[in-house]
């Protein structure tokens, strides 16, 4: 009897373990997976040393999964990426040699058990289910680099061609790129108002930066600032007369110069005014003579022509 009533109790109390059960479940508190889209960048790994993967690739695929929604929020909080070993997978020869693997585009098999997930995530498809891939043969090569400009110095000034440290750099990369290369230019540099030289430390201008390598990517650039030589003619410069007390007559009694210089030297007023013209007449006599005037010339300036070249000198 006392076993029949033992039995009696332990079946009531399972009743109402599964009442309690369906209880819950009925009001909410149990969760139904839900379903996402997730976005995975491809992260290839072992390329072969004599290769290069170029920009023509699949970087990313998309993947359907369905999960716990606790399980989709910490998911979506972590970086998960899609490996490919691409030695592994492009390597054919059964010896393992590299040098089996070509130049050519390929179509690598997107297999759902590289994707690292929690086996309490459901993949429910994947795309693309093949990712493209292009190798081709990495090369070396020398390149002297150019500096372009941009912007003008300051008036009456003008820039040489720039000198960098180092003179040339080598690049690598993919063959074609390299070899597409025909000016290796830095980043331009700006000359407005520049009145001195001056250095700067500047990247190399590459399109394709993040699959060409550079053996130097930052260049010293010199940069040389000088002063334009301009021409200006400088006219009716009085005729002086020197060493002599007697009354003097020179025909014509002005002179017209041409000078060259620094445009700055050419129009500073003080510097100008130091030119003048005179005719030495010490130990002549009473007479007319034919004379040339001396013309005193500011350092750093060169006369390039004078008209008259002769004077006639008449001493009473």
């Amino acid at each position: 009897m006392h076993k029949q009533s033992c039995n009696t109790r332990v079946l009531f109390l399972i009743s109402v373990l599964f009442l309690i059960s369906v209880f819950f479940d009925i009001s909410g508190c149990t969760t139904d997976p839900v379903q996402t889209d997730l976005l995975l960048p491809v992260d290839f790994s072992n390329i072969p040393d004599n290769m290069v993967l170029t920009y023509f690739h699949t970087d990313k695929i998309e993947i359907r999964i369905q999960a716990d929604p606790k399980l989709i929020e910490r998911i979506n909080k972590e970086s998960t990426r899609y490996p490919v070993d691409l030695y592994t997978d492009l390597e054919f020869d059964p010896a393992g040699d590299s040098d089996s693997i070509e130049p050519g585009v390929y179509l690598i098999p997107v297999e759902k058990k590289r994707i690292p997930m929690n086996p309490a995530i459901k993949i429910l498809a994947i795309n693309p289910s093949y990712l493209s891939v292009q190798i081709e043969k990495k090369i070396k090569k020398k390149f002297t680099i150019s500096v372009p400009y941009t912007g003008e110095p300051a008036k009456g000034y003008m820039a040489l061609d720039a000198a960098t440290e180092p003179a040339s750099v080598e690049l690598t990369g993919a063959a074609s790129l390299i070899l597409s290369i025909k000016e290796l230019k830095t980043k331009p540099i700006d000359l407005n108002n520049a009145k001195e030289d001056f250095k700067k430390n500047i990247p190399l201008d590459l399109d394709n930066s993040s699959i060409i390598s550079s053996s130097d990517p930052i260049i010293i650039v010199t940069i040389p600032i000088q002063q334009q030589l301009v021409s200006k003619s400088i006219e009716n410069i009085p005729v002086q007369v020197w060493n002599c007390t007697s009354r003097v007559t020179i025909e014509p009694s002005f002179i017209t110069i041409r000078v060259k210089g620094p445009f700055e030297t050419l129009n500073n007023i003080e510097i100008m005014g130091q030119i003048h013209s005179f005719i030495d007449l010490k130990n002549l006599k009473p007479g007319v003579y034919a004379r040339h005037a001396y013309i005193n010339i500011p350092v750093g300036l060169v006369m390039t022509d004078a008209v008259p070249h002769v004077f006639t000198v008449k001493i009473e």
